[in-house]
């Protein structure tokens, strides 16, 4: 059905067009953005992206939280509002070379007065900014920074401009998604993008950002989400706040399924079976730190079984399986 005679149909066929409209092109973004897999041209695209706009322009009654047209846009705020986390964003421990590691793993068997053999999944410690996402019956509501850890701020609007940030969940077949789910990761800016926005800042005569981190932190802050939206901002999803309603039993399985929701994992995540691998695989990352897209300022290394996660808990600031 072409565009012009869909404006004088029914709501209902409206209503239909707009949704099925919806679902392709949340369905492309994701195989662009996050799979980096695109099978559709880029004109084909723009041009159901603005069928998209001119129905929803016709009928704005119609428009719906999860549509592409609410990544841009938005009243801008006079100051942003806090927020609590349910359960708090804690900040990890540093460990700085193999010895460290190693009695960070002597201090676990303590805590569980065994010594059997512990698996732990690593991944680079992106350097960008730490972001709580919260989906409630799989739509993207409500997003806030890790702020003090007990609560941060409202910066939802400003996230929806972030492509790679789903708005609304994925349904894996055969699974489901709790009604409700708060998802954590890091929001950051690739080195290229990052080269590209100063040249752009030094060409309009602007202040040039410092590094990538304070870019991407500058650009989250924004009271204004159409100037966040202009900016080259990324998504790496790294965990939930409670993985215990989810069907997984790892850490490992836990990011398999927050991929199969539609996030953006990290492929450089790697399950190690005992610490020793784990300080081989920190020697490979930093032998690969040079080549990486984005900036790192080490690897995080996380206890890989949820139930074992859940009895070793947390200390006052951080916890004791990361």
């Amino acid at each position: 059905m072409a565009q012009l005679s869909l404006l004088n149909t029914g709501k209902d066929e409206i209503r239909q067009r707009l949704q099925s409209l919806r679902q392709e092109l949340n369905l492309h973004a994701h195989r662009y953005y996050v799979l980096d897999d695109p099978i559709l041209a880029d004109a084909e695209y723009d041009r159901l992206f603005q069928e998209l706009l001119a129905l929803e322009q016709q009928h704005p009654e119609l428009i719906t939280p999860d549509s592409p047209s609410q990544r841009v846009g938005g009243t801008p705020l006079a100051q942003f509002r806090t927020v609590p986390h349910t359960i708090p964003m804690l900040s990890l421990e540093n460990a700085f070379d193999g010895d460290a590691l190693m009695e960070f793993e002597e201090r676990l068997f303590r805590f569980l007065q065994s010594r059997e053999p512990i698996a732990y999944v690593t991944e680079p410690k992106l350097d960008g900014l730490a972001v709580e996402l919260v989906y409630e019956d799989g739509l993207f509501t409500i997003g806030s920074t890790r702020g003090d850890g007990v609560a941060g701020e409202d910066i939802t609007n400003n996230l929806k401009t972030i492509p790679t940030i789903p708005l609304r969940l994925l349904t894996p077949e055969g699974m489901a998604f709790p009604k409700r789910l708060e998802v954590r990761g890091e929001v950051f800016i690739g080195l290229a993008d990052f080269k590209k926005l100063n040249a752009e800042r030094a060409t309009a005569g602007e202040t040039l950002f410092a590094n990538p981190r304070n870019a991407a932190a500058g650009s989250l802050r924004q009271l204004d989400p159409r100037i966040t939206a202009t900016r080259p901002l990324d998504f790496f999803v790294y965990g939930v706040s409670d993985p215990a309603p989810l069907p997984c039993a790892n850490q490992q399985g836990l990011l398999h399924y927050l991929g199969s929701l539609g996030f953006k994992v990290n492929p450089l995540v790697r399950l190690c079976r005992s610490i020793a691998e784990v300080v081989t695989q920190f020697t490979v990352l930093q032998a690969q730190r040079a080549s990486l897209t984005y900036d790192i300022d080490g690897m995080v290394v996380k206890v890989n079984d949820c139930a074992l996660q859940e009895r070793l808990g947390a200390k006052a600031r951080s916890p004791r399986w990361a």
